[in-house]
């Protein structure tokens, strides 16, 4: 460690030539005139499209004249390069676009494709400064027995890294394989993809330790050690692991489920290490909820074995209709809509006598159980217009009072 230290602070030597100092300059120049430039060029979406064409142009002249002048120009070159690179990752954005969903694409741009043109950015650097082939030689230090260089670490801790981010779209397709040949469910398939792409980062990790040259031995003890007075601490988090696993095997709650949370229909967007993610359409909000409770509280759910739900709207009507043909305006009111299912056919029902009118209630199947509130509303605004058009009284809640009178006066 200290040989490493000692050759990052040699990186200062080189910082002090003169030709590296006139290429700092020159970029710090860049900077400071290209804030006014803009700013005369226009705010708001001028701005925005003649930025990049501004610090471009800047970068390529201060590159220009240094080399006209005979001054070494390869330090600003590489950061109009760099730059260039940077702004390039949009366009290759773009065109991931046409072929990855956009919440793929933002989680594979972040974890992915830009730290790995940060890497390779802070690689082309080094090599001005020092030999990367070099630096991957100097020790860092004994860990677990073994001598551990900087490049056998680094090396390690990148291929565990793309393991950890890359390994999803391989284990969703091994297991959709293994789905085609075997004839398993959708929910056994995600947690077989689950599984799959656990074992592929513990195989990265142990190879990893394996090619640092970790001790085995050393390792096992060490993390036999930290077992035991880990598990106390992350006992919850185990215990939601296991359950997300249990829960995708056996398919009760998985991405697209409709499950009722606090009397409102939810829907299942994913299904995590610790927690599944739901969506309420009410208020746009998503609920994260811990994968044990599940198994330790009643669930209601409308897609367990098909997605139809019988949905119910009450109505009065006054005691002079007859009910015959309030139960059948109710039915073909309902019979019109479009999202009401035809079979099982909507059915009116009077329910009972009140103070002041008949209860009816009519009960249909609806497709989406998301939809039920929105069906609900256009279904008595419905009602509320065919009771208009055939003269039939919603009334309101009434009472007679009598006075009596009291004993003669003496």
């Amino acid at each position: 460690m200290i040989q490493l230290l000692m050759e990052i602070a040699g990186w200062f030597g080189y910082l002090q030539r003169a030709s590296v100092v006139v290429q700092l300059l020159a970029l710090l120049v860049v900077i400071a005139g290209a804030g006014p430039m803009l700013r005369r060029i226009g705010a708001g979406r001028p701005y925005a499209r003649h930025r990049r064409a501004v610090i471009a142009t800047l970068l390529s002249l201060a590159a220009l004249g240094l080399m006209l002048a005979g001054h070494p120009y390869g330090l600003v070159l590489l950061g109009l390069l760099l730059l260039l690179g940077w702004w390039a990752l949009g366009g290759l954005r773009h065109l991931l676009a046409r072929a990855i969903q956009p919440h793929q694409l933002r989680l594979l741009e972040s974890r992915l494709i830009r730290p790995a043109y940060l890497l390779v950015a802070a690689l082309l650097v080094i090599r001005l400064l020092d030999n990367p082939v070099d630096l991957a030689l100097i020790p860092i230090g004994r860990w677990f027995g073994s001598e551990v260089s900087l490049g056998s670490l680094a090396e390690a801790l990148l291929i565990v890294y793309v393991l950890a981010i890359g390994s999803g779209p391989p284990s969703q397709g091994m297991a959709w394989l293994l789905q085609r040949s075997l004839r398993i469910s959708d929910g056994s398939r995600r947690g077989l993809a689950l599984l799959l792409r656990y074992l592929l980062v513990t195989v990265g990790i142990l190879w990893g330790l394996d090619h640092v040259g970790f001790n085995r031995t050393a390792v096992l003890a060490v993390a036999g050690g930290l077992s035991v007075g880990l598990g106390f601490g992350i006992k919850e988090v185990f215990s939601n692991f296991v359950s997300g696993l249990w829960l995708l095997f056996e398919g009760s709650v998985r991405p697209g489920e409709v499950l009722v949370i606090e009397g409102d229909p939810c829907e299942v967007r994913s299904l995590g290490l610790r927690a599944a993610v739901l969506w309420r359409n009410r208020d746009n909000a998503e609920l994260v909820i811990p994968n044990q409770t599940f198994f330790t509280s009643p669930t209601v759910t409308y897609t367990g074995s098909d997605s139809l739900r019988r949905s119910q709207v009450l109505v009065s009507a006054a005691y002079r209709h007859d009910p015959r043909e309030v139960i059948a305006v109710l039915e073909s009111t309902a019979a019109s809509h479009p999202r009401i299912l035809q079979d099982p056919a909507p059915r009116g029902l009077l329910l009972g006598y009140g103070d002041s009118a008949i209860s009816y209630a009519l009960r249909f199947w609806i497709a989406n159980p998301m939809d039920n509130v929105s069906i609900c509303s256009d279904v008595q605004a419905a009602i509320w217009r065919a009771f208009q058009e055939r003269g039939l009284e919603i009334p309101f809640p009434q009472r007679v009072l009598h006075p009596l009178e009291g004993p003669p006066k003496t």
